[in-house]
């Protein structure tokens, strides 16, 4: 009896293999990324503009995708859950230095690590 039990609860662990359920109206990831790269533009000119509201640009981003918010934050979760947010954010990145090429210095200048910090020994 016990063995039959071990093998049901066996069966039930391994049948669950998303953390997640898909989305009904999942954006595919191109889109995604589209959205990402747009949202980043905005929110460098809210950091440059302090008064502007950041709300009202992302409300403006997602109708100019023609994207419903409730569908961007479920597909956003089911993303980030399955570890795929990555491979998006990756492809936002490559769509911004489209976008302005000469942002590439910066970014590559911020993605490597700064040799100026001084090592902390324990």
């Amino acid at each position: 009896m016990r063995r039959l039990i071990c093998f049901f609860m066996f069966l039930f662990l391994v049948s669950c293999s998303e953390y997640i359920d898909k989305p009904k109206n999942l954006l595919n990831t191109d889109k995604m990324a589209e959205i990402m790269a747009d949202l980043a533009i905005n929110d460098q000119v809210t950091n440059t503009y302090q008064g502007k509201n950041l709300e009202s640009g992302t409300r403006y981003i997602l109708k100019n995708h023609h994207v419903k918010a409730d569908d961007f934050v479920e597909s956003y979760k089911y993303y980030v859950a399955t570890g795929k947010m990555n491979k998006i954010v990756d492809n936002a990145q490559v769509i911004l230095l489209e976008k302005d090429p000469k942002a590439k210095g910066f970014v590559e200048k911020k993605s490597k690590p700064d040799t100026n910090l001084p090592k902390l020994v324990r």
